[in-house]
């Protein structure tokens, strides 16, 4: 195979892996935090 495109594809695999662990990781924080600050200062979930 080409070595252009065996780094094209590792370069694309980092890529997806990166913001597939991204979105894994920030959703869960970001709703434990909304309900940390509704119970703590009483803030709107919508916020």
């Amino acid at each position: 195979m080409n070595i252009g495109l065996i780094l094209l594809m590792i370069i694309g695999g980092a890529a997806g892996l990166l913001s597939t662990l991204y979105i894994v990781i920030s959703l869960p924080l970001t709703i434990i935090q909304k309900f940390y600050r509704k119970a703590r200062f009483g803030t709107s979930l919508f916020k």
